[in-house]
């Protein structure tokens, strides 16, 4: 819940200063840090550069204002630590789901027997998930606010700190007026190809919408925050490439183009993928890396079912929906360097898959799913940097992988000995440990279906046990008859 310092520098740097009646000691927080720290995801290394672009920071003064400036940011704070985290995108489906359910339900009964007090409750807490989500959201809307009044506060006490060149704004104009005299010429002509890339645009015209026989347009590497409704109309595109520009969101209409085969839309500042998204059911390449996702349409796989290749490393997922285990075309998933905690259970339906990356999802990612040995074409693995004790046992299963990084895990199942030797050693390892596991199941079902055998060794068991005792007794009655003068008591020699 801490401020991202990559979207929220000042407030991330002003924030961490909030215990502090006055600021660090530059010495030792700034200009002389411990090396050991300082890489480049640290926040020291975020507080140097940011101090760098805005010396004025330190000074205690404008510090003291900046903090009194976002105190309702910590306060929100405090709030949501003790709420709990963000529920994930299904989660919110399915509690909206209930609701639904609940109140259709509570409905019906006011016409029949009035209201049930455990819907009531059920509803209340359904109705909690989605309150929490609500309070999150506001909370990142604060944040952008409260970033923008501290740049405002440092701009007014000295000054902006990036100086802009003149003329720019000139040479921008003249380069869209240039892009749209392309564009209605491609119209024209039907051209089935446009190559915008790299061009500083800034905006597309409306004018897309009538280049219907275009088949692929690129407008990578651009300067585009908003893609117009009106790429609707581009009913034969197959091929759209938006990477690198500063998309924070794409149009629902996008979901109307459904000849698409290729979409990247990497490398922006994408927070979510519209749900419409799902209805490009010609989608074969899907490209979403390098973005601040947080989550995946919950629909996605069930519609998606055409899709080979999946790309959305680089992002802040927490969870891939359950749905993306009907992706059953799927050959390449990469979701490198995300929050992942998990994957879904049903993982191993996607029999075609072939490369796997789930690296880097660091202390989230704890474990692998029972049915991770049905991925039985998968041939590379990649699973460093993470926090796996153990394979899953079906992981002997998986004969075709000739790739596997398990770097930085604190194994246990495979021992780290049998991991140094290589791949080959891990894999017969697991097959050992797989078969091992296969002849116990069938040791234990044999049991179950031939219950003579475990009845044939009750009958030896007791014929011994019987046996045993006859002996016992016979021997205390020779020992009794040794004895003349002893009394016999009848009813010990019945009981012997």
């Amino acid at each position: 819940m801490e401020p991202n310092p990559n979207r929220f520098p000042i407030l991330s740097y002003v924030m961490s200063h909030l215990h502090s009646a006055t600021p660090k000691s530059p010495e030792h927080d700034i200009e002389s840090p411990d090396p050991s720290s300082f890489s480049p995801t640290s926040p020291r290394y975020f507080e140097m550069e940011l101090v760098e672009r805005m010396p004025h920071l330190r000074h205690p003064d404008l510090l003291d204002s900046m903090v009194r400036a976002v105190s309702d940011v910590a306060q929100t704070r405090s709030i949501l630590q003790a709420l709990g985290e963000r529920p994930d995108h299904e989660t919110l489906d399915a509690a909206r789901s209930q609701i639904a359910d609940i109140d259709a339900a509570l409905i019906r009964q006011l016409h029949e027997i009035g209201l049930e007090g455990a819907e009531l409750v059920e509803r209340e807490k359904e109705c909690a998930v989605l309150k929490l989500d609500e309070m999150h959201e506001a909370y990142e809307k604060l944040l952008k606010e409260a970033e923008e009044r501290l740049e405002k506060i440092y701009n007014s006490s000295y000054g902006s700190s990036v100086p802009v060149r003149q003329g720019d704004e000139e040479e921008v104009e003249q380069l869209n007026e240039k892009v749209v005299a392309i564009l209605q010429e491609a119209s024209v002509k039907c051209l089935e190809r446009v190559e915008l890339s790299g061009q500083q645009l800034r905006f597309l015209p409306e004018a897309f919408g009538r280049m219907k026989g275009l088949i692929s347009l690129n407008v990578s590497n651009n300067q585009l925050e908003v893609i117009p409704d009106a790429i609707a109309g581009l009913e034969q595109l197959q091929e759209l490439y938006l990477s690198s520009n500063l998309l924070v969101s794409l149009p629902d209409a996008i979901g109307l183009l459904l000849n698409l085969k290729i979409l990247d839309v990497s490398s922006n500042k994408l927070r979510a993928l519209p749900d419409s998204i799902s209805h490009c059911r010609s989608l074969v390449e899907l490209n979403a890396s390098y973005n601040e996702l947080t989550y995946l349409p919950t629909n996605i796989g069930y519609e998606l079912v055409n899709l080979q290749k999946l790309w959305i490393y680089l992002n802040k997922i927490r969870s891939l929906p359950t749905s993306i285990c009907e992706m059953r075309s799927l050959r390449i998933l990469d979701a490198h360097f995300n929050e992942l905690h998990g994957l879904p259970y049903a993982i191993g339906n996607l029999i075609n898959l072939e490369i796997l990356n789930l690296s880097s999802n660091f202390s989230d990612l704890k474990e692998l799913p029972p049915t991770f040995g049905d991925l039985i074409n998968l041939m590379e693995l990649d699973i460093s940097n993470n926090q796996i004790h153990a394979l899953p046992d079906s992981f002997g299963r998986l004969d075709k992988l000739s790739k596997l990084n398990l770097d930085q895990n604190p194994l246990v199942i495979p021992p780290m000995e049998i991991v140094n030797q290589g791949l080959e050693a891990v894999k017969l390892y697991m097959s050992k440990r797989w078969l091992d596991i296969l002849l116990e199941e069938e040791r234990r079902s044999q049991i179950v279906e031939n219950p003579q055998e475990k009845a044939g060794w009750l009958t030896r068991s007791t014929s011994w046990l019987s046996n045993y005792v006859t002996g016992v007794s016979g021997t205390v009655v020779e020992y009794l008859g040794a004895r003349e003068t002893s009394y016999r008591d009848p009813c010990l020699d019945q009981q012997l």
